[in-house]
């Protein structure tokens, strides 16, 4: 038996393609490799699920920045606010935390998960779980149905593809979709993980001297080879046993990726300004101040008073100064020194983790091909692409997600009346012989 849309991959551009297809009367079948739906979407904010983000739509596109503005058009068809209200209409009222994250009242992403599979039950869409797929059939320029591993083959008008990207594969995203794409004549960009921890062999590193140590709100930056910064995200972030994490780090990964490639000696400069609301000649006051009222202090505990107690006494030894000391003993070109490396400590990094232990597939489906309104293939008649696939990458922070579930709502949308204006047409031949 055939259908009119078939929709590869349960993820959240497919779980909202396949309702979007459903709600236009369409005939549907959601198709997905594993044993559930949404896995990415269940262990996505933590297993609470940051569903989506409340900031402006001018504010989002920057915080994509992958192909971000691809998505103004899509935008101007279902946008964020739309996701918010999409998901009141299910019964899952959410609620705003800092810089616009919207969560689920229930802090749980199982929740989301289980409204949606309910919304595709009303609809009547088929699912085939465990049911991976082999191939995207094209005949004469149009797409015409899949072929599942197993040989089965089953007819479509038009096909959604959502499998995701390569990151995080333990949900399934193993970059299935991009050889479909390029047989259909698309050009899949070069692929690279992006919100992704960073690597170092610096000594500091390798020696876990900082290990676990997380400093907040300091203002991370990838250098140029000019030492002036590619990027600063201000952010906390964390030393791990190889190198740095945490939001910062993640938000500045891409840029190190990108930087690399460039790099004569296969490495890239960056530099953490641990207190970005003071100026250096501030602190250095403020430190010279403190020194002269007790001099007799062990000057890691007047550096202590402006820096987490290990960072404070990292840096003092960088820059020369005892720990044990007496404030009063200190010269200001030492101190001078401390306060350098309080507003500038630079460290070289040498790369990232892989693309699987990324949090997000940079590269893709090139958007240059892709109709922005619909999510249609230029290429192929009767395809259409959503979410990861797609060459679009944001920071963490419900930026991928809102992404994945506006392209998938368009792509469902579209290939479901594409899919039926085929089938009338088809009907009125018939009669017609």
């Amino acid at each position: 038996m055939g259908y009119d849309v078939i929709i590869i991959g349960g993820g959240p551009s497919g779980l909202m393609a396949a309702i979007a297809a459903g709600e236009q009367g369409a005939n549907v079948l959601l198709l997905e490799k594993g044993t559930k739906l949404g896995r990415k979407l269940a262990i996505s904010g933590g297993g609470r699920c940051n569903v989506t983000n409340r900031l402006p739509i001018d504010e989002i596109v920057r915080h994509i920045p992958g192909n971000g503005r691809f998505l103004y058009s899509a935008f101007s068809v279902f946008n964020n606010e739309d996701i918010i209200r999409f998901f009141e209409r299910l019964g899952v009222p959410l609620k705003e935390e800092d810089h616009g994250r919207m969560f689920p009242k229930s802090d749980s992403a199982q929740s989301v998960v289980t409204a949606l599979v309910n919304e595709l039950g009303r609809l009547k869409v088929d699912i085939r779980l465990e049911a991976p797929v082999e191939d995207v059939l094209y005949e004469h320029g149009k797409t015409v149905g899949v072929k599942l591993k197993s040989g089965e083959t089953i007819a479509a008008n038009a096909v959604v593809v959502a499998v995701g990207g390569k990151s995080v594969p333990q949900t399934g995203s193993t970059g299935d979709g991009y050889p479909w794409a390029e047989k259909a004549g698309h050009t899949v960009t070069e692929l690279f993980p992006t919100e992704v921890p960073i690597v170092s062999n610096e000594p500091f590193i390798k020696n876990r001297t900082l290990q676990g140590l997380s400093l907040r709100d300091v203002a991370l930056s990838v250098l140029k080879p000019n030492g002036k910064p590619l990027i600063t995200h201000r952010m906390d972030m964390l030393f791990t046993h190889f190198g740095i994490s945490g939001p910062a780090a993640l938000r500045c990964s891409q840029f190190v990726v990108k930087a690399l490639k460039k790099a004569s000696d296969g490495t890239v400069a960056m530099s953490i300004d641990a207190l970005p609301d003071l100026t250096q000649e501030e602190l250095f006051q403020r430190l010279a101040k403190l020194c002269k009222q007790e001099p007799k202090k062990a000057v890691k505990n007047i550096a202590k008073t402006v820096l987490p107690e290990r960072y404070a006494a990292f840096l003092l030894e960088r820059s020369g100064i005892d720990l044990q000391a007496a404030a009063g003993t200190v010269s200001h070109e030492a101190l001078r020194a401390f306060v350098r490396c309080c507003k500038q400590f630079t460290f070289h990094v040498h790369g990232t983790l892989s693309i699987e232990k990324a949090f997000v597939t940079g590269g893709g489906v090139s958007v240059k091909e892709i109709e922005p309104k619909t999510m249609a293939s230029k290429c192929m008649g009767g395809l259409y692409f959503c979410g990861e696939i797609l060459d679009i990458h944001g920071y963490t922070g419900g930026y991928n997600i809102t992404a994945a579930l506006v392209t998938g709502r368009l792509a469902g949308m579209n290939a479901a009346r594409y899919a039926l204006e085929v089938k009338s047409r088809g009907s009125i031949g018939a009669d017609s012989r």
